[in-house]
């Protein structure tokens, strides 16, 4: 089987994101055209646009393996991939954009064996990319959307010591739930930050946070980039109780039930 961890894989990969980022930015511009999906969640031609992009060129890159595409999931059940397959997310934020904010992101990731071996995240409107791949360190690269890697200017980055006497908590701006309020309230004078999207992985990686925690569902999409990225910053994504999460949840629709990012992998709850 081919290295899916291989650098010349994940610079294609990146371009990839970039040209993805390049179409998102291009119909912002023009008319992202929103509406209401089945799950009355919001898409719109952006989403689509950038998911045409992603399936065509990852079909080129990594031909007769499974893709999980958020979009293309929303139309049709997918089937049960096999023991490798892509998770994608083609915009993961549409609320965002559709408010006018930064904070959208692209989200791609190989995930073979239950666990994520590669993941590339983009923030167009940021010209920012982060990556990592299992066995490396990840990096952020400042990356003009629709530019390769080889343009960017590269910058490896890691998580921070965890704060315990004022961390720093990234949450959804708009999924905060009761269940992750009650979690952060056992550090009285902790921070916590508003934001959206994936986006939140990238800023925990970099050592901009201390800990990410959603204690309600999430697909695999929104996640799984982010979690191989955090992971080889320093960080690890583990369940409530401290399990390891494992992607490919066919029979639960591909969700999470919860999760607890940590910037140091040497926290604990």
């Amino acid at each position: 089987m081919r290295d899916l961890t291989a650098p010349a894989l994940l610079d294609a990969l990146t371009l990839l994101v970039s040209q993805a980022g390049a179409e998102i930015l291009r119909i912002a511009d023009v008319a992202l055209d929103a509406r209401e999906k089945s799950d009355a969640t919001p898409v719109t031609a952006a989403d689509e646009a950038s998911e045409a992009v992603l399936l065509t060129g990852l079909d080129r890159l990594l031909p007769g393996i499974d893709i999980i595409s958020e979009e293309a999931a929303s139309q049709a059940t997918p089937s049960k991939p096999g023991d490798t397959f892509i998770l994608v997310d083609p915009l993961d934020g549409t609320r965002e954009i559709l408010a006018g904010r930064d904070e959208y992101t692209i989200n791609v990731a190989i995930i073979h064996d239950g666990r994520p071996v590669a993941g590339v995240l983009a923030a167009p409107a940021r010209a920012l990319v982060w990556r990592g791949a299992q066995g490396r360190s990840s990096e952020c690269l400042k990356l003009r959307p629709g530019e390769g890697p080889d343009r960017a200017e590269r910058n490896a980055i890691c998580t921070r010591r965890f704060a315990h006497d004022r961390p720093v908590a990234l949450v959804s701006r708009s999924h905060l739930d009761p269940q992750t309020e009650k979690f952060l309230a056992r550090w009285p004078r902790i921070e916590t930050q508003g934001c959206g999207s994936a986006l939140k992985f990238g800023l925990l990686a970099q050592g901009d946070a201390d800990i990410y925690p959603r204690l309600a569902p999430t697909s695999e999409w929104d996640i799984a980039a982010g979690d191989a990225i955090l992971t080889g910053a320093g960080g690890r994504m583990v369940t409530p109780e401290g399990g390891k999460l494992l992607y490919g949840r066919h029979d639960s629709g591909f969700r999470i039930p919860a999760f607890i990012a940590w910037g140091d992998a040497t926290a604990h709850i």
